[in-house]
């Protein structure tokens, strides 16, 4: 069984965000990226599936610029294969990114699609399931457990009262939750391994997909500042303030 794993280049979760002085976007200047850290779940998921028996090649690719590739040598590291990258400057909303890796998928052929649920820069929780509907495969999403057995893939999810578990024939497309697993740390063994593996680079002009956008970003704002807390002599009191300083009663 062959996967395919989906990864993205995303500002470092530890980095504090800048936005731009006119509030067109995000300020990237010199700013640390790594790989999206529900791709990171969902690369660990793929090589422990292979160290399993489950599968026998695990494949990622990510869409973006050069800059991906540090995500991609990444997940080398960690264990993937082999290495995709689908080479564009322009920035890709989640159905261009859908339409790119479905192309992909046509030539690799995987029988499961790993999908993070979402990626930390703009959380849209899309691209999993318009890669399903692009492919006509079933989807499962936001997995917390997946195994893999008699051509079916078992996924359960958390819901609001409690957990589900269900059952998608093989090819699927699973999007993946926090709980899912630890991701490993690569090993330095692994990394300089990653560095000498090929990586294998694709225009997207190559794939003749309409990649037009279909948003358009009006302002980027910093969130407001956070107001210091207030102590309150009585519940009396406190009820006051919630009806009319904060207008939340």
């Amino acid at each position: 069984m062959k996967i395919l794993v989906t990864v993205k280049s995303v500002v470092d979760y530890n980095v504090t965000i800048r936005v731009k002085p006119d509030g067109s976007g995000v300020d990237l200047t010199g700013v640390k990226m790594s790989m999206n850290p529900f791709d990171e779940i969902s690369v660990e998921q793929g090589v422990r599936l292979r160290e399993s028996g489950a599968a026998s090649e695990l494949i990622v690719v990510s869409i973006g610029s050069a800059k991906s590739e540090d995500a991609l040598r990444t997940a080398l590291a960690m264990g993937a294969d082999r290495a995709i990258l689908v080479e564009t400057t322009e920035s890709v909303e989640p159905l261009g990114v859908a339409k790119l890796v479905a192309k992909v998928a046509e030539t690799e052929k995987p029988d499961l699609i790993i999908v993070g649920k979402q990626a930390i820069d703009d959380d849209s929780n899309q691209t999993g399931q318009m890669l399903s509907a692009l492919l006509n495969w079933p989807q499962a999403t936001f997995a917390s457990h997946l195994s893999i057995e008699a051509g079916k893939a078992s996924v359960t999810r958390e819901i609001d009262g409690g957990s589900q578990t269900i059952e998608v024939d093989l090819p699927a497309v699973v999007t993946t939750d926090l709980r899912l697993n630890e991701p490993r740390y690569a090993s330095l063994p692994g990394i300089m391994k990653a560095k000498k593996k090929p990586l294998a680079k694709l225009p997207a002009s190559d794939f003749s997909v309409d990649l037009t956008p279909r948003l358009t970003v009006l302002r980027t704002d910093e969130p407001l500042a956070r107001k210091g807390g207030v102590k309150v002599g009585s519940v009396a009191e406190l009820i006051s303030k919630l009806k009319t300083e904060a207008n939340v009663l």
